[in-house]
């Protein structure tokens, strides 16, 4: 079930990431798996802010969530992590279509994220879901300052992209 999260989720939030990210292990990225995880203090920030959304099981545990900002007034997913057990079973899917949903109610057109193009559970997988990827001179002012600071994160040892997904009726 998709609702908003609650500050009784943060652990099994921060859990999640942390055995989402443990994955890129397995195609040598490492310095991903390894890096640094969200601090629950920044979780529980979203969560306050009514922009962090969970999937949970018929017992309340949590599976997977999404974080949502707003730069440049279009709202950004700033991260789907799916627990790796419950991986294939459509709650990444599930979460989108929930922050989309948020954003047309909100009056939004489009939504965004960055992600790496070939790792193919980031960018492939939000192609088949409308995203597309936004030309370097298109970027607004508010991605290209989310990219810079991927790049000083180290993350641009891989390909890196920003995406947006139109958002209709």
């Amino acid at each position: 079930m998709i609702r908003l999260a609650k500050d009784g989720d943060i652990e099994s939030m921060v859990t999640i990431e942390r055995a989402a990210d443990a994955i890129f292990h397995d195609i040598g990225m490492s310095a991903v798996a390894d890096g640094d995880h969200m601090p629950a203090d920044d979780l529980r920030n979203y969560q306050r802010a009514g922009r962090a959304w969970v999937d949970t099981d018929d017992l309340g545990h949590v599976l997977a969530y999404l974080l949502l900002d707003v730069f440049d007034g279009v709202p950004h997913i700033e991260q789907v992590s799916v627990h790796p057990s419950c991986a294939g079973q459509g709650k990444g899917r599930m979460l989108i279509e929930a922050a989309a949903n948020w954003a047309k109610q909100e009056g939004f057109s489009s939504l965004t994220l960055t992600t790496f193009t070939e790792v193919p559970w980031n960018a492939p997988y939000y192609a088949r879901f409308g995203f597309e990827v936004i030309p370097v001179s298109q970027l607004s002012s508010g991605l290209k300052q989310i990219r810079e600071h991927e790049a000083a994160m180290g993350l641009d040892a891989w390909p890196r992209s920003a995406m947006r997904r139109t958002l209709i009726g």
